[in-house]
């Protein structure tokens, strides 16, 4: 088999994207993937800084490989895990460290004013999104927010019709009523009273904190969707069986409770207690001596820091020991905070719940499983990939 080669020598052996997307023959997906595992070094362009370049040597050797034709099992395995795109979606994606929502920048729709309404209906494809008010909650409130979201989608998954041949129409209706409800869930039993306004408005009142308005603004911006995340995609499957939105919303909400995904701001406050119990760069060394990880650090899908983290954390007096932390965790592992230090960096700044970080995770990625819900639900098509069986012999 020969080996491709389709540059010239004398060649700068830096690649700007669409020379080395052409090398490759792949989506740009493929090659931001690429980089995040490792396969393919990739810098800023000097002469760009909002660009990036490859390495010459890296894509010459990934293409020369996929020339060889894989076998599709070995191909298969490696989309599980920040790998190659596994299905196609208008919704959003990641493309060269930066985050867009049907085709447009999602850190330019958070600096415009919008709110998670206008997100919303950019990605359910409607003209407008109206979540209502959020009032005080009928009867005694029960356990945690999280507990009473998940209890709220539950009885909605349980009574909701299957959305498999529903309107369009009565489809955003449930969506709209949905993102509402675990909005109502998890904060409607602080609030004194009902008042209209835009979602982070009435977010940051009832948690008495009116001055937190704009950082939930651009959180809820910018948490709304992030491509094909484990919580998202564990929706498209619920919803690529015809079922109701609000199972495909539950498996979004029961998945993003997790420690690797939205859950991680929670294992950030333990650090930040270790920090300020035996100081920070005592804290971060122990850390690492022992192997564990620096939850909130670092992002697969942006090598070069986290975009969102740093908007939001534009918009955040972060406190001394955030601040500190973010620098010794720089200082001695490169690595940047990503937007669940932001979120938790926020709740700190003004005095939120200690589940804030994670209530504004879900009320504003709601939004984004529903966007996939409904894409979903056009294809018709059932998710149902094969496992590689590694088990005992098979009976004769």
């Amino acid at each position: 088999m020969q080996s491709i080669n389709l540059l010239p020598a004398q060649l700068s052996p830096w690649l700007d994207s669409p020379t080395a997307l052409g090398v490759l023959g792949v989506q740009a997906q493929s090659l931001y993937a690429s980089v995040s595992r490792g396969r393919i070094r990739s810098k800023a362009d000097p002469a760009d800084p909002r660009r990036r370049l490859y390495n010459r040597d890296d894509v010459l050797r990934l293409a020369n490989r996929r020339s060889g034709a894989e076998p599709a099992r070995e191909v298969a395995l490696r989309t599980v895990a920040w790998g190659e795109p596994v299905l196609s979606s208008a919704v959003s994606t990641i493309a060269d460290g930066r985050l867009y929502y049907a085709g447009r920048s999602a850190l330019q729709i958070a600096a415009t004013g919008a709110g998670l309404e206008q997100v919303a209906a950019l990605l359910w494809d409607t003209p407008r999104v109206d979540f209502g008010e959020i009032g005080p909650a009928v009867g005694e409130p029960v356990g945690g927010g999280l507990r009473r979201a998940l209890l709220c989608m539950a009885a909605a998954a349980a009574d909701g019709a299957p959305a498999r041949d529903r309107s369009p129409a009565e489809l955003q209706a449930d969506a709209a009523t949905l993102v509402a409800s675990i909005a109502q869930a998890w904060l409607g039993h602080s609030a004194a009273r009902a008042e209209a306004g835009s979602m982070h408005a009435q977010i940051a009142r009832c948690w008495g904190r009116p001055g937190a308005a704009e950082a939930i603004r651009q959180a809820l911006v910018l948490l709304a969707d992030h491509e094909l995340n484990a919580s998202t995609f564990a929706a498209r499957v619920a919803a690529s069986t015809g079922a109701s939105l609000a199972a495909a919303v539950l498996a979004g909400l029961s998945t993003l409770t997790g420690p690797l995904h939205g859950g991680a701001a929670a294992d950030l406050g333990m650090l930040l207690q270790e920090a300020r119990a035996l100081g920070v760069a005592d804290a971060v060394a122990s850390r690492l001596q022992r192997g564990r990880p620096l939850p909130a650090f670092g992002h697969p899908l942006y090598p070069d820091g986290d975009p969102r983290a740093a908007a939001l954390l534009r918009v955040v007096e972060a406190s001394a020991t955030f601040t500190a932390l973010s620098a010794e965790v720089a200082r001695a592992t490169g690595m940047l905070p990503n937007v669940d230090f932001a979120l938790a960096a926020m709740a700190d700044a003004h005095g939120l719940p200690h589940d804030a970080p994670l209530a504004v995770f879900a009320i504003a990625r709601s939004a984004g499983w529903i966007a996939h819900a409904l894409e979903q639900g056009r294809t018709r098509a059932l998710i149902r990939p094969r496992a590689s069986y590694s088990g005992p012999g098979l009976d004769a």
